[in-house]
């Protein structure tokens, strides 16, 4: 019985933790379309700092957040840094939002997936996510920050800053799989 026991306690803790990030691990992957159509892999940013934020166009503390990620994107125009806006808005949704509400982070509509990936858990297992949400993945693929919550920016350009001396040192080798379409 004791054997039973722990077993299930195995499997119930073994599902509670898959898909939350742990500060220091190596970052999960996944795929997407930006709001523009450009495909992307985030293993194609290895070499560069990555900060995310999953946002939605009905959080007010995203409403508020959003110029002064603009800023920051301003800051770091030109240096190997990616932003990128997760959300899961569909297009449709998004584009009217931007037009009254500009965010200069790269858009990727739909990204329930990106989400269940990123979201820790509760006891039950359910994703639980506070909007906005903030992830930093540094140029060796490692995730660096996690947060949620207003105000965080300050703590995002210390971290950019910290990590941009690594950037650049650990590009992905080239994409065979584009070479070979090209032809």
């Amino acid at each position: 019985m004791k054997f039973v026991f722990s077993l299930i306690f195995c499997l119930c803790l073994a599902f509670t933790v898959f898909g939350q990030q742990q500060v220091g691990a190596m970052a999960e992957s996944f795929n997407g379309t930006t709001l523009d159509g450009k495909d992307f892999v985030l293993e194609d940013f290895r070499g560069k700092v990555v900060v995310m934020t999953f946002w939605s166009t009905r959080c007010p503390i995203c409403h508020e957040e959003i110029p002064k990620l603009n800023k920051l994107v301003e800051k770091y125009a030109g240096k190997e840094v990616v932003f990128m806006g997760l959300t899961m808005d569909n297009p449709e949704r998004i584009t009217p939002y931007l037009q009254k509400k500009p965010f200069d982070f790269t858009i990727i509509p739909n990204s329930l997936g990106a989400l269940l990936k990123y979201a820790d858990r509760d006891r039950n297992g359910n994703p639980n996510m506070a909007f906005p949400a903030y992830y930093i993945i540094s140029p060796t693929g490692s995730l660096e920050y996690k947060g949620d919550g207003w105000n965080k920016i300050n703590k995002i350009d210390s971290e950019v800053t910290r990590l941009l001396p690594l950037a650049g040192q650990n590009k992905p080798a080239e994409n065979t799989n584009a070479k070979a379409n090209q032809k």
